[in-house]
């Protein structure tokens, strides 16, 4: 699997560990950046990563910044972007299996760094979900999205 990963200055430190994390098992890594924990702006870098997972370059992403929230609301304004902040192993499941979300957005700030590796992990290893009722509803979410985008090109 092709797997882009992208944090903030504040997801620096854990993006580095999950990135080997994540080749050990494994997968390929896209690193949208940053380099560094000097401040940046987190929505350049979901908007970046994102675009990685709209052109099919990469299948999931792994975004991290201090809460998640961030990278999360920002990556969730991009067609086709189903992000979801999770906090354990059990809401990563869920959020595959239940919402297809393609990516995970965590926060360094409120998570221990193993406990960000087993949620990576559970995101990665659970699939999008195959159930008719799931489908219905990740069908609507999306037509919620085709109604609401406007091309500005």
């Amino acid at each position: 699997m092709n797997i882009v990963i992208t944090s903030d200055h504040a997801g620096f430190n854990y993006k580095s560990s999950l990135i080997k994390i994540i080749k050990s098992m494994g997968h390929n890594i896209i690193d949208a950046g940053t380099d560094s924990n000097e401040s940046v702006d987190y929505p350049d870098f979901a908007e970046k990563a994102s675009e990685y997972i709209t052109s099919g370059e990469a299948d999931i992403g792994i975004f991290i910044c201090g809460s998640g929230i961030g990278m999360s609301i920002a990556a969730n304004k991009i067609k086709g972007i189903r992000a979801a902040v999770c906090w354990s192993v059990e809401s990563a499941k869920v959020a595959r299996d239940h919402n297809c979300a393609n990516v995970l957005c965590m926060g360094e700030r409120f998570l221990l760094l193993n406990e960000c590796i087993q949620i990576t992990k559970a995101f990665i290893n659970t699939p999008p979900g195959t159930e008719e009722r799931h489908l219905r509803r990740v069908n609507k979410i999306t037509k919620i999205e085709e109604r609401n985008f406007i091309c500005n090109d």
